[in-house]
């Protein structure tokens, strides 16, 4: 049974084929990068160097995952250090992200995007590539892939693994296809016990608990140091963030942004996606709003009321420069996105209904005094402004965030040991 429904699910996927060149067709068009490495996509790479040192292999699909990843990437190297590491992804913007760390491990990363879940194509990248252990970030199920290593005898683990309620009711209805799937892996280490359990439903074998790996990433310091820089620039104006913002989410609290009563307030938005910086400058200009762009080199001015944070790889710059910040994709229906980060820079949140994504993370956070819950962006405006007006309790959030994100270390060493139940023991241990 489990055979028919990869059978079934693979001939849907060659069918459905047109639809994924024309969807990544109509990506490019605002993203030209992703009609780069085609063949990657399709599971041809260039000849590898003739004496290949053995390869440890990531899967990180995106800029999030990358980032969470960097820690792990450092552990791994030094554990590691006969072996290279291939970074793979499925975006753009993650790759870019992954280029990042080339220069801090000179000669032994390499990148390439991982190829759609098809038979042939998986079967090209493993022979390609030989990895002697896969290791797939977060939610990252892709039955041919997990089945070709199966049958290669390619170990596999999914690591920081989270698994929401809504997903496992999705997943759920395809339990021939995903369940298999999951039990085929070597390990699995999950966020949180929830998570666990959940994957465990689904199909999982004894997955174990490691916590967050993001809880690991720190800060740049040159981020930090760029937040400052515009802090000084600014000078004493309250600054309130709306942090990785979706579709929706910016005309919302445009709207409610008179409720929050602070006459010269700077609101700081950065949308989630750069394919969205536009259509969110056309927005401001549309409702007459004094904005300047960060793609423009020109540091916000007494006059501006919004500065539209249209850059890549600064969100800790960001945090750093924010009294208080607005978990985007929270107001709606999205999920929300990386909270974790803006508590190691200290920054105090304000996080909406809907963080399923990070849902025992976002709990702990508003347990622990770092963030308050809010129903809907007109609620967040109003409670923006009662904590603008109380300063002193902005500070103890901004500590509380603080001693929440150093209290929830430990990822990475965790998850380290269980890869060492598949590649065998470090040097040196």
């Amino acid at each position: 049974m489990a055979r028919l429904a990869l059978l079934a699910y693979s001939l849907l996927f060659y069918l459905a084929l047109p639809l994924v060149w024309l969807r990544l067709l109509w990506r490019a068009r605002r993203q030209p990068a992703y009609v780069q490495h085609l063949g990657e996509r399709h599971g041809f790479y260039p000849p590898l160097a003739a004496r290949q040192r053995p390869l440890l292999w990531l899967h990180a699909v995106s800029v999030g995952e990358t980032r969470a990843a960097a820690p792990l990437i450092d552990a791994l190297l030094a554990a590691y250090p006969d072996h290279h590491l291939l970074l793979t992804h499925m975006t753009p913007t993650g790759r870019e992200t992954g280029s990042e760390l080339l220069a801090t491990h000179p000669g032994r990363l390499q990148q390439a995007y991982l190829p759609y879940d098809l038979p042939d194509a998986c079967g090209r990248f493993l022979d390609h590539f030989r990895p002697r252990v896969g290791l797939l970030m977060e939610t990252e199920l892709w039955p041919n892939l997990i089945d070709a290593a199966r049958r290669r005898r390619v170990p596999m683990a999914l690591i920081n693994a989270r698994l929401s309620a809504r997903s496992l009711r999705g997943y759920q209805r395809l339990s021939r296809l995903i369940g298999p799937t999951l039990a085929s892996l070597s390990a699995v280490a999950a966020q949180t016990k929830a998570d666990g359990e959940r994957l465990q439903h689904l199909g999982a074998r004894q997955p174990s608990v490691s916590g967050n790996l993001k809880f690991d990433v720190t800060p740049p310091a040159d981020k930090l140091q760029l937040g400052a820089q515009w802090r000084q620039a600014v000078g004493q104006r309250p600054v309130w963030l709306l942090a990785s913002s979706r579709e929706g989410e910016e005309a919302l609290l445009l709207d409610a942004l008179a409720a929050v009563g602070v006459a010269d307030l700077l609101l700081v938005v950065v949308p989630r996606h750069p394919q969205r910086f536009a259509e969110v400058a056309a927005l401001l200009a549309a409702r007459k709003l004094a904005f300047r762009r960060r793609s423009s080199a020109q540091l916000p001015g007494s006059e501006t009321r919004v500065w539209l944070g249209d850059s890549m790889g600064e969100m800790a710059a960001y945090y750093a420069l924010a009294d208080l910040a607005l978990m985007g994709g929270t107001v709606l229906p999205f999920g929300g996105q990386n909270l974790i980060e803006a508590a190691a820079c200290g920054c105090p949140l304000l996080l909406g209904p809907h963080s399923f994504n990070f849902a025992q993370a976002s709990d702990d956070a508003v347990a622990c005094g770092a963030a308050r819950r809010i129903v809907d962006a007109g609620q967040a405006a109003l409670v923006a402004g009662e904590l603008f007006a109380q300063p002193e309790e902005l500070l103890t959030m901004r500590a509380a965030a603080t001693a929440f994100s150093q209290a929830h270390r430990g990822a990475t060493a965790r998850t380290m040991a269980l890869i060492e139940t598949l590649t065998g023991p470090r040097k040196g241990c």
